[in-house]
């Protein structure tokens, strides 16, 4: 009888989790994921993939963890090589030896599909008329890119290049961009930058009202733009808004591919999804397709295999607290960035401009936004920023994706 209680002990992961209990630290995360994804409903379909893909990674024995290789393709594990080069190994050959979850890993991954494959999706999804119509305010998209480049020279100090690069993307608010420069800059980093950076943008709802109330006055965030619009009439005006949101993302594309083509991969398909959006009936299909169908796919996937990176060995690291650190700092400094641009513009100009307008020029649509027309509105209930906001924030996704590729430009 003992033998085979024994047996059966050695059958669960216990004796494993009590060798090693730093596992209940990863399982601990993965509840609090869980509890801000379901209960505070920060970024479900994005938060509950990841905490689920961490909770099943973090099972000794059950072989759901993301195993990272070298520079070299090597994979090690407690000493024991388990790939030589795990880049010229086939599909099928990755899913026996290495499990299904290091499968989707290195083939929609590390490959680098996903990210574009959803910014297709977020393009599809993303109404440009807000930007068109308040192009000025499209600025702060880029005034909130302000956290990447400090964070950038700050991290340079204490990581190579590479790396801080790969840690200052993480201020862009942007999982898939963030995703797409690590893979290019230090893959080694994924896991953390991933995680950080999609656990920052779900923390959107408590992050942009921290920032906000340590650098706006009660009399700045009581601008209504509405009236300013009334006092300040716009001079501009266009006639045939369709057309333009369809020139928009060729012209956007078309440039950028010129001027930074290492944001192509991401800058490009974005547009392309807006654009047979945009289009109306005759791409209606392709629409469809692309923000729902792929797009719930490929959220799924990203979602689960970056969580499932988040093992014991890759997370519990002075190296990773360092970028949970960083990353942080990156986030609330673009805040603070685009805050920033407001105030300087708000003493050279009559029209004065809500400083939430700059506060949303991060890419995490419309979440950015809404939080942002949320904190208007309990200063006033009669001062809705959300359009404005959104012009801002769109013109974010945009930033952010340039600014990914001018790293790699310039660090890869």
């Amino acid at each position: 009888m003992g033998e085979i209680l024994n047996k059966i002990y050695e059958m669960t992961a216990i004796g494993s989790i009590v060798d090693n209990p730093y596992f209940l630290v990863m399982y601990a995360l993965a509840f609090l994921l869980l509890y801000l994804g379901i209960k505070k409903e920060f970024e479900p379909l994005l938060l509950v993939p990841i905490a689920f893909g961490v909770l099943i990674a973090n099972f000794p024995g059950g072989g759901m963890g993301v195993l990272g290789a070298d520079v070299n393709g090597k994979i090690i594990k407690d000493g024991v090589v388990l790939a030589e080069n795990v880049y010229a190994m086939s599909l099928p050959e990755i899913a026996h030896d290495l499990g299904i979850m290091n499968l989707i890993y290195y083939a929609l991954i590390k490959s680098g599909l996903l990210p574009p494959i959803i910014f297709m999706g977020v393009g599809a999804l993303t109404d440009f008329g807000p930007m068109l119509r308040n192009l000025k305010l499209a600025i702060f998209g880029a005034g909130a890119q302000f956290g990447i480049f400090a964070v950038l020279l700050v991290a340079s100090q204490f990581f190579t290049l590479q790396e801080a690069g790969s840690l200052a993307i993480i201020g862009g608010a942007d999982g898939p961009t963030a995703i797409f420069t690590t893979l290019k800059l230090a893959p080694h980093l994924l896991a953390p930058i991933a995680i950080a950076a999609y656990s920052y943008m779900a923390l959107v709802p408590v992050i942009i009202p921290l920032v906000v109330k340590l650098t706006c006055s009660k009399e700045e965030l009581m601008i209504n733009m509405k009236e300013q619009d009334k006092l300040y009439p716009s001079k501009t005006e266009f006639k045939n808004m369709r057309a333009l949101k369809i020139i928009f993302p060729i012209a956007v594309t078309t440039i950028v591919a010129i001027i930074v083509p290492d944001a192509v991969s991401l800058v490009g398909m974005l547009m392309f999804g807006n654009l047979i959006k945009e289009i109306g009936a005759n791409t209606s299909r392709l629409f469809e397709t692309a923000s729902n169908g792929i797009m719930n796919a490929a959220t799924i996937f990203l979602g689960l295999s970056v969580g499932a990176t988040m093992t014991v060995d890759a997370f519990l690291n002075l190296q990773t607290l360092g970028i949970v650190a960083g990353g942080f700092l990156a986030f609330g400094f673009s805040i603070f960035g685009g805050i920033l641009l407001v105030k300087v513009m708000n003493l050279f100009s009559k029209k004065k401009i809500n400083p939430l307008v700059g506060a949303t020029g991060l890419s995490a649509v419309p979440m950015a936004s809404r939080v942002a027309n949320d904190i208007a509105l309990k200063y006033d209930p009669k001062n809705h920023v959300l359009n404005y906001c959104m012009s801002s924030n769109v013109a974010g996704v945009i930033g952010s994706a340039v600014a990914a590729g001018i790293l790699i430009s310039f660090l890869g």
